[in-house]
């Protein structure tokens, strides 16, 4: 069980946020666990809680929380997964079917809403907050020693599929975050060459 979060702090409690040498070898070495390798243990509901209380301190321009969560998990999870199954079967799609093996392996899911408000705020800032809350949900869960990954599929852009989750016309699916304990340590991947995305800009000359 993972110890619990410290209290929430009170409403204009002055925050400390120290140094994390920990934190940055942490991120600097951070990988997506396949999903098809994701297996039981999943969080707790008590972990879970705690998950979700982290995701939820993402910026979020003009405290919209633009954003909800859908916790997949047993039963719940399986039925879902199912619907899922015979709408691609219905449809004669036998690719669709198959590419819900990453949301049947995996024994927990947590599905990330965007539910955007009307507001002075740009759509666009909203659709930024949702993208990190996934990455900090995905963060904080193999931060707390289990694997994770984040996914769409065409399930999160299919209209029938989105009915099944329980979607209102303007909600859209920003990812689903498959949670298990990884049975294989992930391989490094490559990555992106630095130098070919940094620039330091400089005011033009004449």
């Amino acid at each position: 069980m993972t110890p619990p979060l410290p209290a929430a702090p009170d409403f204009g409690t002055p925050i400390d946020n120290p140094a994390s040498p920990d934190m940055l070898r942490f991120l600097a070495r951070r990988r997506s666990t396949s999903a098809m390798s994701l297996n039981a243990p999943a969080p707790s509901m008590a972990e879970v809680d705690q998950l979700l209380r982290i995701a939820a301190r993402v910026p979020d321009h003009g405290k919209l929380t633009p954003w909800r969560f859908i916790v997949l998990e047993g039963s719940g999870k399986a039925a879902f997964a199912a619907a899922l199954d015979g709408l691609a079967l219905r449809r004669g799609d036998s690719k669709a079917a198959a590419k819900l093996g990453k949301l049947k392996a995996p024994p927990l899911c947590i599905a990330v809403i965007h539910h955007p408000k009307a507001a002075e705020i740009p759509a666009w800032e909203q659709q930024l907050s949702v993208g990190a809350v996934c990455a900090t949900l995905l963060y904080a869960t193999q931060a707390m020693g289990y694997g994770a990954n984040w996914i769409t599929d065409w399930y999160a852009y299919d209209e029938d599929a989105r009915t099944i989750l329980g979607l209102t016309a303007q909600e859209r699916v920003a990812g689903f975050i498959l949670i298990g304990t990884h049975q294989e340590i992930p391989l490094e991947r490559e990555r992106p060459n630095m130098q070919n995305l940094v620039t330091v800009w400089s005011p033009p000359t004449d």
